[in-house]
């Protein structure tokens, strides 16, 4: 019934998902029914395990298979139809989307080669620094752990992010600080807070796939706000303006993700001008603030958080299970996002921001981001060469941070040739997930943590 003979037409990886799909079409596999575990099928038709849970994955997205914790995948017992991609030639296409890609980024997380992946390598983390302030929460810790903790957070480190925040000339006292559980916690918060569906929101386009999820869901009116090497295109930014009246622009103007760039101080005094005259907010995603060897002066610095939402995060820093991040803003705002965060999920992990203040206040924190930010410029150049002599074009000649965005001259949709990867147990990540639209673009975002493996480089090379 199934056949691993070449195909140029369709990758190993959909041809996995169209002989399922056609078994459930014909009746041969019915509702209710289990289907073989992904290390069955792999070993009896001779495919790797990632290419078998890739093709699951698309078909629990399509409404095809259910999963069932440790008891395996099984046929949905209720079926409005087969759902099927096309692209506007009308042919059969990955399915790749922001959604598909949350769930498989996970579930692939030790891939071997996952330069499409968005977290610093566990390799770079100061596992001993972990270890040691874990042992110390434990041991030297005041007051009970039992509790829900502060509305607004752990005090103490509520305390030492506002000494950070000085150091970045933004006076913010630890009352204008709210703690979340991550960075995307609090972009929720503040979505949820701020923005009412019909509301025009602008967005940084290429930009961050978790956001324009959040606000579709909300009924947003997304407007996209291209990006250049250095930072956003503002004659863009001004002509949008004239368009459209934003309730807030959320932008990551620091190691941009996906591109890497930065903006020039130039630009972001314009963004703050014109936000002032046409009033509306600016939310300034800075998380990768830490591994800026440039040391730049966040917006936030420049507008002393009037119309100015400063998001920070330890994930890239210290740990990507640490979910612990924090908002800064007008005191105002601040307590409406504080009833809101009650409201919507009580307090935030008290003993998580303990761990992390232990872990800052432990003396080698500040040799660690060193050593993080010299692994990343290494590793930027290192990458930045290789994908040149595959043939890449590159977007910028930033240095620094973790994101490299590129183009292959031959391709002008990646999602052709990331699913092509796919066959190769190489994931990549398609330019398309970081538009709001999901316009097809050339372009891909690659990890320089995780670009040392040579057959990235020969498939690229070849492709």
């Amino acid at each position: 019934m199934y056949t691993t003979m070449p195909d140029t037409s369709r990758s190993l990886v959909q041809r996995v998902v169209d002989h399922f799909r056609t078994l459930i079409e014909d009746g041969k596999l019915h509702s209710g029914m289990k289907i073989p575990s992904i290390r069955s099928f792999a070993e009896s038709h001779g495919v790797s395990v990632s290419t078998v849970v890739d093709a699951y994955d698309r078909l629990v997205a399509d409404g095809l298979l259910v999963p069932r914790q440790n008891a395996g995948f099984y046929v949905r017992s209720f079926q409005h139809g087969v759902r099927r991609h096309h692209d506007a030639r009308g042919d059969e296409t990955t399915g790749f989307d922001s959604l598909w890609m949350l769930n498989r980024i996970w579930q692939n997380h030790h891939a071997e080669i996952n330069p499409g992946c968005g977290w610093i390598p566990p390799r770079w983390l100061d596992e001993e620094g972990l270890r040691r302030a874990m042992r110390n929460m434990s041991t030297h810790t005041n007051g009970t752990m039992a509790g829900y903790g502060m509305p607004k957070g752990y005090l103490p480190l509520r305390w030492k992010i506002s000494d950070w925040l000085n150091q970045q000339e933004v006076f913010c006292p630890p009352e204008q600080l709210l703690m979340t559980s991550g960075a995307a916690h609090a972009l929720g918060l503040l979505i949820q807070l701020l923005v009412k569906p019909g509301d025009t929101v602008f967005v940084d386009t290429p930009g961050y796939s978790l956001l324009f999820l959040h606000l579709k869901r909300l009924g947003a009116n997304i407007v996209g706000v291209p990006w250049t090497p250095l930072g956003p295109d503002i004659a863009a930014l001004e002509q949008l303006l004239r368009e459209h009246k934003p309730r807030a622009w959320f932008t990551n103007p620091r190691l941009h993700n996906p591109t890497g760039a930065s903006c020039s101080t130039a630009t972001a005094h314009r963004m703050l001008q014109l936000a002032t005259r046409h009033d509306f907010l600016i939310v300034e995603d800075d998380v990768c603030a830490d591994l800026d060897s440039a040391a730049r002066r966040p917006l936030a610095s420049m507008d002393q958080l009037e119309r100015v939402i400063y998001l920070g995060s330890f994930s890239k820093t210290v740990s990507p299970a640490m979910r612990v991040g924090y908002i800064a803003a007008h005191p105002d705002l601040i307590e409406d996002l504080t009833q809101f965060k009650m409201i919507t999920g009580l307090t935030s992990s008290e003993i998580a921001e303990r761990f992390v203040y232990q872990l800052l206040t432990d003396g080698r924190h500040r040799k660690h981001l060193k050593g993080l930010r010299d692994n990343l410029s290494r590793a930027q150049d290192e990458t930045r060469r290789k994908l040149v002599q595959a043939g890449m074009v590159l977007f910028n000649d930033a240095h620094d941070g973790l994101f490299v965005w590129a183009r292959h001259p031959s391709h002008e949709d990646s999602r052709e040739l990331s699913n092509r990867a796919l066959d190769k147990d190489i994931y990549l990540a398609p330019g398309h997930l970081f538009a709001h639209d999901e316009a097809a673009t050339p372009w891909l975002r690659f990890n320089v943590g995780y670009c040392e493996h040579d057959g990235l480089f020969e498939f690229l090379a070849l492709a």
